[in-house]
């Protein structure tokens, strides 16, 4: 059950967006190396410290490219496909351009970017084979984007991710990352958290959402859009399965990538940010820094675990030393305060 909460008391958009940011700048310099690499260069893992400058990549890039998007789609009106894809459309392709595009971005996004700029529709830019973190690195904004309904929420954290990342699972996980952060601003439990995705799970399992998404399943190879939809949904269903696994017997000084999965896709980059806050729902800065402190994607996994940790406690999470350092702290900050006006 959700407890419901005054989300902008607590300013639960500012704090997720700024966890976000921490996160991936924490994460930045563990991506790519291993734990006992990781150990070596930051010490003991309880003690990792934000770098200096507090640099982020482009998970923290891209966020802002989606929530300047859905920020002026709502300006114009009612939160809307077409209200929505051409802002985020042109978000994207402005930041694939821009010379601060040098963060080591995911080839989907390169690769779908570079044709979202061009005359294609962007059902044929997105890349279905694919289903990397990139999808729900950047989702957040959705989940904390006030007045919107399930279908709009749903929609919406669908399309961001099929404008790159067409695959189903990147759709489904998209669409779940954005629903735990809309539950935890509102003041959900995090010891039901798992439970609540779950049964989100099940009962979209076989939803296409149609007004959003339009033809994109016929340029897979399935059937039917409800069995392509299934495929993405059965594979986040199996990850969140592998989560409560991790919980059930909990091993905080064991890496949890070991678990859940290395990050490099969507579900599981979700998968083990989940584990990383619900180890410690309650202590924001050890849950980034075991999230940074992994074998796989740490910055994405980090970025995730500071979005939850943030819609969960809100900007008191994070101690001002380390807030008043992070890239791109004027921009979060304003999209932050417009959302928990």
């Amino acid at each position: 059950m959700t407890t419901r909460v005054n989300s902008r008391a607590k300013q639960a958009a500012t704090g997720s967006l700024i966890g976000l940011a921490l996160g991936d700048a924490l994460g930045f310099p563990t991506e790519f190396i291993g734990v006992p690499a990781i150990l070596a260069k930051c010490g003991p893992w309880r003690e990792m410290r934000l770098p200096a400058p507090a640099i982020v990549t482009d998970d923290t890039q891209m966020t802002l490219a989606v929530g300047h998007g859905i920020r002026a789609a709502m300006d114009r009106g009612l939160l809307g496909p077409r209200r929505l894809e051409r802002p985020v459309r042109e978000g994207f392709v402005r930041w694939y351009h821009s010379p601060e595009n040098n963060r080591a971005p995911g080839r989907t996004c390169m690769v779908a970017c570079g044709l979202l700029d061009t005359d294609l529709r962007w059902q044929q830019a997105s890349q279905l084979g694919s289903k990397g973190c990139g999808a729900n690195m950047r989702v957040a904004p959705v989940g904390l984007a006030p007045g919107l309904s399930e279908e709009q929420r749903a929609g919406a954290a669908q399309l961001q991710s099929a404008l790159t990342h067409g695959h189903p699972t990147a759709l489904a996980a998209s669409d779940l990352t954005a629903r735990a952060v809309f539950l935890l601003a509102q003041g959900a439990d995090p010891v039901g958290l798992v439970g609540q995705l779950r049964s989100y799970a099940y009962e979209n399992r076989t939803r296409y959402h149609d007004r959003w998404l339009g033809d994109l399943w016929t340029y897979a190879h399935d059937e039917t859009p409800a069995a392509f939809m299934a495929r993405g949904w059965d594979e986040c269903l199996d990850a969140l399965d592998r989560v409560l696994k991790a919980l059930h017997n909990p091993s905080p000084e064991t890496d949890p990538c070991l678990e859940t999965g290395d990050g490099w896709v969507a579900e599981e980059a979700l998968a083990t940010a989940l584990v990383c806050f619900l180890l410690f729902p309650d202590e924001p800065l050890t849950a980034l820094r075991r999230a940074a402190c992994t074998k796989g994607d740490s910055d994405s996994i980090a970025c995730l675990t500071g979005a939850f940790a943030g819609a969960h406690l809100g900007v008191a999470a994070w101690p001002k030393e380390w807030a008043e350092r992070i890239e791109y702290r004027s921009e979060l900050l304003t999209l932050g305060a417009l959302w928990d006006a």
